[in-house]
């Protein structure tokens, strides 16, 4: 087909428009949703732990969404590459540098700066001394800022890992003067759950009567065959009050 050049005056061949390569082009059928389940971020997560993912797939995370042709994953990777995927070069980037990527508005950017500046804080923090559990004083040295001065019952754990230090100390139940419940499931879980080596139990007799009860002993008895059952032994169970402790590892009825 032939036109007439309206510049030169001359015939041409029509010039046939080049295919445009984005014109049909549809939102990727390739999102994170159509991934295996245990590839994408999140679930990964759960189900593998932290430390598996990726950088870019720790800030998807963070994203939660990515563009129209680009999954979250490959946002983030744009945004790390643009750092020479240097975290502590992106922790330098402002909000605005940010937003100049594909695909990073203002609030995912405020997310991405927010979060590197938490982990900035947390390196600054002094890690705290956890106490190592040597004998029956220590334990009343760790318990004694949650029980002191109380006028009702409380049951507590302490949680050990394999060198008597301290993961963490957990309330397990609340009562009246007379006392408490301790739950037997509850206390297991919790040891399980943070993945513990061994469990002191704890609780308090606002009375200040050192003795345990009948009920105290049963309770006892019942929890150390749940804990030698589990591999979770109870390494003592401790009597607090105000003006001093009994043990019953001490004691020797565990």
């Amino acid at each position: 087909m032939q036109e007439f050049d309206n510049l030169t005056g001359n015939l041409s061949e029509s010039a046939t428009p080049e295919p445009n390569p984005n014109r049909y082009e549809t939102p990727s059928s390739f999102g994170i949703k159509s991934w295996a389940e245990e590839d994408r971020p999140r679930e990964k997560l759960l189900q593998k732990g932290r430390a598996a993912l990726s950088d870019a797939e720790l800030m998807a995370i963070l994203l939660g969404s990515g563009t129209a042709k680009l999954s979250a994953v490959d946002v983030a990777k744009l945004v790390l590459k643009a750092a020479d995927n240097d975290l502590n070069q992106l922790a330098r980037f402002s909000v605005k540098e940010l937003m100049r990527q594909k695909g990073i508005g203002e609030a995912k950017a405020i997310t991405i700066v927010a979060a590197l500046e938490l982990g900035r804080r947390r390196k600054e923090a002094d890690a705290p001394t956890r106490p190592t559990i040597t004998n029956s004083r220590d334990i009343y040295r760790v318990v004694r800022p949650y029980l002191q001065d109380l006028p009702h019952e409380e049951f507590w754990v302490v949680l050990l890992n394999r060198a008597n230090v301290v993961m963490r100390t957990v309330a397990i139940s609340r009562g009246g003067v007379a006392g408490t419940v301790a739950d037997p499931k509850l206390i297991f879980k919790e040891a399980l759950e943070q993945l513990a080596s061994s469990i002191i139990l704890i609780h308090n007799h606002p009375s200040g009567n050192r003795n345990p009860s009948a009920a105290d002993m049963a309770l006892t008895r019942k929890l150390r065959e749940a804990g030698q059952f589990l591999d979770l032994p109870i390494l003592d169970h401790l009597i607090y009050t105000d003006a001093g402790y009994f043990s019953f590892a001490d004691e020797g009825m565990l």
